[in-house]
């Protein structure tokens, strides 16, 4: 079983020592002999992508050069993977710019020495899908598979590495089967529950959504800006909040402070004391408790009124007769509401009494019950225990209405608020408890608090309440009203009640012959015989459920089917799991709180299956921006600005393109896409073909007696030190994901060595620093370095050879540029030894003629000497 390593060294290229004596590069890897070369076409004169990249990549396809041994290879693991696209039809410029850059470090990496596995599939169930089917009259799993057949040959344009015989589909039977076999252990674990629960529900798509794809502050659904409302629906859910703690630790992964901080605040841990209310019904009967989450149990004394969600359970049995028509009209009223609505700071607070009442546990006092729109059901426990002295939300309540103000907490100065005089809640801080009765005198805080900490003492020991740290984040609803998705497998008998599918009878085929037009209700509902089956624990009649799986299941775990598509004894082939977790994921950051954490939880839950021995599914995270149209907007076909980079490919080659996106910025900024620039990578990459296949070389080894051996060897130490330079400087960007400044640093190379060229071409330095270029180039521009590697002799494959290794003594400069300033403004600048010392700068800079034009005999005042920086004389 392979398991991850240091990559081994790069110990072959010793490049240039004692004037100019090279090593010999390495020989060719076993087991990739070298194929004659591509003749179905005769190779161009001139870089001519359109000639060279579909025989390149025919050629890399026929020698089956990125295949991966999965098991037994000497070199170690490195799983490398950028989040799976969906198939909507045809790439844009965006997916190559997801993509394209992570291609080049996968094969820089490859180059380094790993076994790369950089697999890609396709994210193929979803709502899109079944919009565009019902909007063009053709099934969805037609339109689907017609796309994923057009985006796999684009792809293959770009000349990634993609291993395709890992190909992952999730709308196969042969992936979503695992789905449905996930799905019934996590029911049998009780991490899969069913109930009839307020949902958010698009009214265009006629889907349940999760409360994650609501977005927006109108609280507008993500696919369709449609409007969300809310509707009563039975539901299935994953319980991901019994890993809310869990989720909260990040210690064992790098990932970006910035996705930790969205998480961290999706998940929102708070602390503090649960604390029991009894609620008398109005009209009689057994009181009914209502448990309320506080992080301040330490101004319960001040609780004037308890408040719930018009969506609580209790509301119907706590109102009173009289009450009931208000009441309801209240609840509608509200049910209009966005969240949003509901929780504005300067929104005017509103509310109806339901005519009972509660007792105060610590003081016995009986405190009216209300409805408000300021608290949600999906907050705590959808009911708060109102304190208008010391919340500024309950403050303008009571306010409102004429409730009750009672201070529990007191200033330093001793003395209590005049409720009648106080236009504002005292948030206490700092304060000491008052009309507290044994809290009275303990110094008031939040958190740590001596008061918070007595308050729950007393609670627990009065059997009143008890510590409780409650969670923001709510269990996943993956139910889905859709066709287009993973049938649910869960079976409903009279007898028996839910019934799992039994793992044999697994997958549970999605019927092809349904009626697809949103209704409301899920196609497979009104599907004639599809639903109707048979009970496999008592052999009665049952009914199988009619909704499919939030399509985020499918990206859930995907990773882990990749090393073994085909594998039929589990999700994943056991003896792979050397390559476990992903070494190094990359995608946007619009997936931290969808995507990011439903896959964390999938991991942590396969781990307490025992399927995985770790605890999260990705080590390191890179989340690259986002590329937009030109118009500065996101690049969507309704908008006209989605920039097609197959027009780009035919016009430009691959290869440039690939150059292109990772030089026009930062990969994790992105921005509008601007063609300006592209011609720059023209001329660079034909710079790069000049160099490497121009025909007349200066030579050197018969005429080296015309050049005078300093300047010879002037020359080639100052190739030498820029050719390590810039292996140093591309390996560091590349392993950082700075690939501008990485091809930044390339071009700049390809500079020095055109100014070199008159004097050098032919040189055992030159051979080697043009042989050098070309290795920094192939993981970025693959075709054009194959063709050239190919050209000058080399052996079969470029992609095939060591990343070069570079010497840190020889990539040290000799001389460096210092500028002389007089007075503050740059006079003059001088080339100086390195390692020159202060007073040798000083002396350099007075001996200098333009500096003593510049200074005509006025008195020096000071020099100011900055090594390595400047010379500064004020005269």
């Amino acid at each position: 079983m392979p398991t991850r390593v240091a990559p081994p060294a790069q110990v072959w290229y010793n490049t240039v020592t004692d004037h100019c004596q090279l090593t010999a590069a390495p020989k060719e890897k076993p087991g990739h002999p070298a194929p004659p070369p591509m003749t179905t076409q005769e190779p161009p004169d001139r870089y001519n992508p359109a000639a060279i990249e579909p025989r390149r990549q025919a050629q890399w396809a026929a020698t089956d050069l990125y295949h991966v041994e999965m098991q037994d290879s000497a070199r170690p693991p490195y799983y490398f993977l950028t989040m799976l696209p969906y198939p909507s039809g045809d790439l844009h410029i965006g997916h190559w710019f997801t993509m394209a850059p992570s291609d080049t470090r996968a094969r820089y990496l490859r180059m380094r020495g790993y076994n790369v596995f950089f697999p890609i599939g396709f994210d193929a169930f979803g709502l899109p899908a079944e919009n565009a089917a019902i909007k063009r009259n053709i099934h969805p799993k037609i339109w689907t598979y017609a796309n994923m057949d057009r985006m796999r040959q684009q792809f293959k344009s770009m000349g990634a590495i993609f291993p395709w015989d890992h190909e992952v589909i999730t709308c196969d039977p042969e992936y979503y089967r695992w789905n449905q076999w996930f799905f019934v252990q996590f029911f049998k674990r009780g991490l899969a529950y069913r109930k009839f629960a307020p949902v958010d529900w698009c009214p265009s798509c006629n889907t349940t959504l999760a409360r994650e794809q609501v977005v927006g502050e109108d609280r507008r659904c993500e696919r369709c800006d449609t409007p969300v409302i809310k509707r009563d629906l039975h539901q299935w859910l994953f319980k991901i909040t019994a890993y809310a703690e869990e989720l909260l630790d990040f210690s064992k992964m790098d990932w970006p402070e910035r996705v930790e901080t969205l998480q961290r605040n999706w998940i929102g841990r708070s602390e503090g004391a649960e604390v029991v209310f009894q609620a008398h019904p109005p009209a009689g009967g057994d009181p009914a408790p209502i448990t309320v989450f506080t992080t301040r149990p330490d101004t319960l004394w001040g609780a004037t009124f308890l408040v719930l969600a018009p969506e609580h359970p209790l509301v119907a049995q706590l109102t009173a007769p009289e009450q009931q028509a208000a009441v309801a009209a209240y609840v509608t009223q509200t049910g209009r509401q966005t969240e949003i609505d509901r929780l504005a700071e300067d929104k005017e607070k509103t509310g109806v009494p339901l005519g009972a009442f509660a007792v105060n546990p610590v003081n016995g006092a009986r405190i009216p019950i209300w409805i408000a729109d300021y608290v949600l059901v999906s907050y705590g426990t959808g009911a708060i225990m109102a304190v208008p002295a010391h919340d500024q939300r309950d403050f303008e309540f009571a306010r409102q209405y004429d409730l009750p103000i009672v201070p529990v907490i007191a200033p330093s100065d001793g003395a209590l608020p005049d409720p009648a005089a106080m236009t504002a809640a005292y948030k206490g801080e700092g304060g000491t408890m008052a009309n507290s009765g044994p809290l009275d005198g303990t110094p008031s805080g939040s958190g740590d608090g001596q008061s918070v900490k007595a308050a729950i003492a007393y609670l627990a020991a009065h059997n009143q309440g008890q510590a409780a740290i409650t969670y923001r984040l709510r269990d996943w609803l993956v139910s889905r009203q859709r066709y287009w998705g993973t049938p649910i497998p869960i079976l409903y008998c009279p007898t028996c009640g839910e019934v799992p599918v039994p793992e044999d009878q697994l997958p549970v085929l999605l019927p092809d012959d349904v009626d697809f037009r949103p209704t409301g209700e899920s196609p497979l509902k009104l599907h004639p015989t599809w639903r109707f089956t048979t009970c496999p624990q008592c052999g009665g009649p049952a009914e199988r459920d009619t909704d499919t799986m939030d399509t985020f299941v499918d990206s859930a775990w995907y990773h882990y089917r990749y090393l073994s598509p085909h594998y039929a004894a589990g999700p994943f082939d056991p003896a792979l799991a050397g390559w476990l977790p992903v070494a190094q994921y990359t995608g946007g950051i619009e997936h931290a709180v969808m995507h990011l954490l439903y896959t964390r939880f999938w991991t942590k839950a396969m781990r307490d299956m025992g399927l995985v021995t770790f605890d999260e599914p990705m080590t390191r995270l890179f989340n690259q921006g986002i590329i937009l149209g030109p118009d500065g907007a996101r690049m969507s076909k309704s908008r006209g600005n989605v920039i097609d980079p197959d027009d780009l490919v035919g016009q430009y080659g691959a290869d440039a393109v690939r150059c292109f996106l990772m030089f026009i910025g930062p990969w994790d900024q992105g921005g509008p896409w601007n063609t300006r620039g592209m011609e720059g990578i023209i001329r660079w990459l034909n710079r790069v073909w000049t160099l490497a296949t121009d025909s007349v070389r200066t030579e050197i080894a018969a005429d080296s007696a015309t050049i005078p051996n300093s300047e010879f060897i002037i020359h080639n130490s100052e190739l030498v030190r820029r050719l390590h330079q810039t292996i140093r400087d591309v390996g560091d960007d590349t392993d950082a994901f700075r690939f501008n400044t990485a091809i930044s640093a390339m071009m700049e190379l390809t500079n020095a060595l055109m100014k070199a060229r008159a004097d050098l071409a032919g040189s055992p330095v030159w051979d080697e620093a043009i042989r050098t270029l070309l290795l920094l180039i192939a993981p970025y521009a693959p075709h054009l370095a194959e063709e050239l590697w190919e050209r000058r002799g080399g052996a079969y494959s470029v992609h095939n050879q060591p990343w070069p290794a570079w010497d840190a003594a020889l990539a040290a400069a000799d001389t460096m540029e210092i500028p002389v300033q007089i007075n503050g403004k740059i006079r003059d600048k001088l080339q100086v030894p390195a390692d020159a010392d202060p007073a040798a700068l000083e002396a350099a800079a007075r001996a200098s003629p333009r500096v003593a034009e510049w200074l005509a005999g006025k008195p020096i005042r000071r020099v100011i000497v900055v090594p390595g920086k400047l010379v500064n004389i004020l005269a």
